[in-house]
This record gives C-alpha cells, sequence and structure tokens, in this order.
C-alpha cells in the first residue's frame, strides 16, 4: 500500500507498520464521514422541539439519565468514531456560546451532510461545495438579520424575556411549568446583570436541588441556600439581622509543621497541655464574640470541644462549607473570605438581613437559608422534584432558558421560531443560488433545502404529514411574505408564529448556522484516513 521505490529500484516503506493499518481514500473517505456524521445526526433528530422524545442513556457505573437536551445526549453517548467527536464538539460549543439550540445544530448538520452526499456522487468536487456552502450561509445569516425584530424591555416589564424563555422550556420535561419556571429564570438574570453594560455573569446564580415535593415548589431565593445545618442540633435555627465570619481557618490548635513528640509523664503535664488547648480555643471563640460576629461559617470542620464551646458562648456556627459556596456567601452578603483568626475585623463581616434553618418533610434533611443579604448581585434557584433524575433534567432545562435570558440582554434582536427563520432563509438561499453561475450554485440550493430539515423533524416529531405540511407553509410565505409562519406543533389552529409567542435569539441562530456549516466544511475536506486496524 504504501511501499515506494528510490532511483535504484530499492524499495523503502513511507507507512510504518502498514499491515497494522487500514486506510480510506477519496470519495470512499468522504461517503464514510458523511455517514457516520448522520448517524449522529439521525439520533438527535427525533429530539427537536416540543414534542420532541426524550433519551436514556445509562452511564458504565448503572447512573441512569433521561434528557433531550442535545449536547448532554452527545456529551454522555460515549462516542468512538472521529467525525461523531467532530459531532460532538460542535454541539458542546452551541452549547457553551449560546446555551440553547444544541440539538437543531447538530440536524442542520447532519442535513448539510446528507445534501453533499448527493451532490459528490454527480462528480462536484468536495471544495465547491464547501465554497457553496460558505456563500449560502453568507446569504442566510444576513437574511436572518433582515427579518429580525428587536424586543424591547426593561427591569420593569420583564414580559418579553418571559415568552423568550418559555419557547426554549416548550421542548423540555417541564414544559407544563414552563410559565413559572420561565420568570424564575428571567427574575435571576436580571438581578445579576448589568443592563448599562449588557453583560450578565452567571456564575452568581447558583442552582439547588433536593428531591421532594413537586415541581411547582421551585422558587428563587435572594439570597445564598447551603446544604449544611447548624454544627451544633441546640444552636438557634434561626438569626435575625446576621453578621458573619466567614473563615477558611480550622477552629483547631496549630499543627508544628516538623515531625514532633511531646512526652507527657504526669497528670500536671497532661493538665497543662489541655489547658493549653481549652486557651487556644476560648482565644478564637473571643475573636469573633470580638468583632461582634453573630454567625461563623467555616470552609473547614471543628471537633466536639470546639462545638460545645461555640454553643456556650452563644456563636451559632457551620461547618464544612465548598469553597464555591463560601464565595458565593462572600458576595452576597458584602464580606470578606479570612484566612488567619488574627486579620479578623469588624470592616470583613458580611451583613444578611435573615439566617434560617429549614427541614424538609420527615427527613432530617436541613438547608441553611442566607436572605436579606447586604448585596443582592447573587441569587440561588432552588429546584424541586419528584427523583433526582426529575431534578437533573430540570436543572439542564433551568440552564438553557438562563442563557436565552442572558442572549437577549446583551442582543435584544428576536427571530421567530417553529422552523419560521429556516424556512424563510431556505427561500432566500433558493433565489441567491441563481446570481451565481459556477458549479456553487448547485451546493447554494443544496444548502437551502437542507435548511428545510429542520420544519421538517418539528412536523415529523409532533405527527404531522412532514412534506404536506412544509409544502402549505413555504407557498404561504411566498404568497403572503410572511417570515412568521412555522410549523404549528402544538395544534393551535394558527401557523403565525408571533400569534403563538414562538421566539428564539438572533444570534443563537445565526450561530447555528455558521458551526453546522464550518463542521461541514471541516468534514467535507477530509479526503483520506487512516487508522489503526482493529484486527491486527
Amino acid at each position: 500500500m504504501a511501499l515506494a521505490f528510490d532511483e535504484y529500484g530499492r524499495p523503502f516503506i513511507i507507512l510504518r507498520e502498514q499491515e497494522k493499518k487500514s486506510r480510506l481514500q477519496g470519495l470512499d473517505a468522504q461517503k464514510a464521514n458523511i455517514a457516520a456524521g448522520k448517524s449522529v445526526a439521525r439520533i438527535l433528530r427525533t429530539s427537536l422541539g416540543p414534542k420532541g422524545m426524550d433519551k436514556m442513556l445509562q452511564s458504565p457505573d448503572g447512573d441512569v439519565t433521561i434528557t433531550n437536551d442535545g449536547a448532554t445526549i452527545l456529551e454522555l453517548m460515549d462516542v468512538d468514531n472521529q467525525i461523531a467527536k467532530l459531532m460532538v464538539e460542535l454541539s458542546r460549543s452551541q452549547d457553551y456560546d449560546i446555551g440553547d439550540g444544541t440539538t437543531g445544530v447538530v440536524v442542520m448538520a447532519g442535513s448539510l451532510l446528507e445534501q453533499a452526499e448527493k451532490l459528490l456522487e454527480r462528480g462536484i468536487h468536495p471544495i465547491r461545495v464547501a465554497e457553496g456552502y460558505e456563500m449560502a450561509s453568507r446569504i442566510a445569516v444576513d437574511h436572518l438579520e433582515s427579518i429580525s425584530t428587536k424586543y424591547e424591555f426593561s427591569a420593569t416589564d420583564i414580559e418579553p424575556l418571559v415568552q423568550t424563555c418559555m419557547t426554549t422550556l416548550s421542548s423540555k420535561i417541564v414544559s407544563r411549568c414552563k410559565r413559572a419556571l420561565a420568570e424564575i429564570a428571567v427574575k435571576a438574570v436580571l438581578a445579576v446583570a448589568d443592563l448599562e453594560r449588557k453583560d450578565v455573569n452567571l456564575d452568581l446564580i447558583k442552582v439547588e436541588g433536593k428531591v421532594g415535593g413537586k415541581l411547582e415548589d421551585t422558587e428563587l431565593v435572594q439570597g445564598i441556600i447551603v446544604d449544611k445545618d447548624m454544627s451544633h442540633p441546640q444552636m438557634p435555627k434561626r438569626i435575625e439581622d446576621a453578621h458573619i465570619a466567614i473563615l477558611t481557618c480550622p477552629f483547631e490548635p496549630p499543627k508544628p509543621k516538623t515531625k514532633h513528640k511531646v512526652d507527657i509523664d504526669t497528670v500536671e503535664k497532661f493538665q497543662t497541655l489541655r489547658g493549653q488547648e481549652q486557651k487556644y480555643f476560648d482565644d478564637m471563640v473571643q475573636k469573633c464574640k470580638d468583632v461582634g460576629a453573630t454567625l461563623v461559617i467555616c470552609q473547614w470542620g471543628f471537633d466536639d470541644e470546639a462545638n460545645h464551646l461555640l454553643m456556650q458562648r452563644d456563636l451559632p456556627a457551620v461547618r464544612w462549607v465548598g469553597g464555591v459556596e463560601l464565595e458565593l456567601i462572600a458576595i452576597a452578603t458584602g464580606g470578606r473570605i479570612v484566612p488567619r483568626f488574627q486579620e479578623l475585623s469588624t470592616e470583613k463581616l458580611g451583613k444578611a438581613g435573615l439566617v434560617r434553618e429549614k427541614s424538609f418533610g420527615t427527613t432530617k434533611d436541613r438547608m441553611l437559608y442566607i436572605e436579606k443579604c447586604a448585596n443582592s448581585k447573587a441569587v440561588t434557584i432552588f429546584i424541586r422534584g419528584g427523583n433526582k433524575m426529575m431534578i437533573e433534567e430540570t436543572k439542564r432545562s433551568i440552564h438553557d432558558a438562563l442563557c436565552v435570558a442572558r442572549n437577549l440582554i446583551i442582543n435584544n434582536s428576536i427571530v421567530y421560531g417553529g422552523g419560521s427563520a429556516e424556512i424563510s432563509c431556505s427561500i432566500a438561499v433558493e433565489a441567491a443560488a441563481d446570481r451565481h453561475p459556477g458549479v456553487e450554485q448547485y451546493a447554494i440550493r443544496a444548502f437551502a433545502d437542507a435548511l428545510d430539515a429542520i420544519p421538517m423533524a418539528l412536523a415529523e416529531n409532533s405527527g404531522l404529514p412532514p412534506i404536506d405540511t412544509l409544502t402549505v407553509v413555504k407557498s404561504q410565505h411566498v404568497k403572503e411574505n410572511n417570515s412568521r409562519c412555522g410549523i404549528d406543533c402544538n395544534d393551535v389552529g394558527t401557523n403565525d408564529m408571533k400569534e403563538q409567542n414562538v421566539f428564539e435569539t438572533l444570534i443563537g441562530k445565526q450561530q447555528q448556522i455558521l458551526l453546522a456549516t464550518q463542521v461541514v466544511k471541516m468534514i467535507l475536506k477530509i479526503d483520506d484516513v487512516i487508522t489503526p486496524s482493529e484486527y491486527c
């Protein structure tokens, strides 16, 4: 396979251990790559839209996940093929950038590959196909810009943001509570958003879940929830106007860094050592009391003696609080994290109007609510649900809604959903194909056909006849010159997505088209695949 001869006729090897490698070249390689990409897209196709199906995935150690979030499905699928891994990366980059549309972007890439395969079979060079796709994607992105509408909102008028988040949540398991969850997501984003700079830091929104209760009990807490309780059962469970000392140093005597040994041969010596330890604890607690702290939150644990002393001195404490939670508490209460007792001062204390311990149902599960904080820039969404899988899926759905609200604050342009944007782009790209005289016009037309895959999948998943439904909506687009007509998935009785309140963010839709085109171009340019053979 890879044997060559020099000018004297002596053979030499180009590929080391060639008999252990398998190789695909030319059209075979491209077809194999396209088949791999299509098979991944086919898995996600049934999860698209409000009537999309869910997937159940079991990990090697037996954990079960039920979801219809494209990025999560591909992340957990454990894909082996390199081209299929590209599709996983594609979905992940859409998730990181936009947070929503992870299923649609893979379905679109699969459809583009399918159309490209037909062109390759007709003898068109893959580079010409890739160039045609690039031209078509630019036309589609510009067209999206022209059909988009600005969606004005303010801190008091949040309805536009809520409507867009409801569109995102309508395709999830949680769709029955989409109104309540959308409002929670929007209020959380606006609480941490800087509307002047159009900047949102989602790290300040903590999403916490607890099994039990029902989905409707999900609430937004203007503060922080910590999955801990007071270190001693007799400490007060409710502290008003709390001054919080946030410590990363342990409540225990200092340990020498050198190897040491203490010989105790008399009772007096033991008593002295014990008294010394007691004094250390006394000093630590006293320092906290002196600066005016009424609650201590510590990153490390403390032994029973320190716990007992804190209880006696009427200083409630919480131990083993994680680093991330400590940072959020510090941001919310306006306090400073203190690494040493010597550095503790009144200015470094955090302030909260109310700290309370709440227990759930008949279980012994208790959580700490830190509310009415000095700086309400950190909030918590607290999710309840019947089981762990439900809570995990709700967390993923809330994350999508948070990302959509953030995107709208960054850029408040929207396009209409339900496949209407894709159909409108398809018509525009089809019309533009005639203006390109080269072979690329075939690729541009193929791109227009590929865009129809999204509305087709929506119709199919909703139990409607896909081809009939698409042709009716497309002719309506052309006749009425109305770019708002989409697939009526919920059987409302109108194809106008404005009336149905189905919106998507412009940057999310543009990103979908650009990312899908980039990946397809990369796959089309591969014409030689050398892999280690499995059986050698």
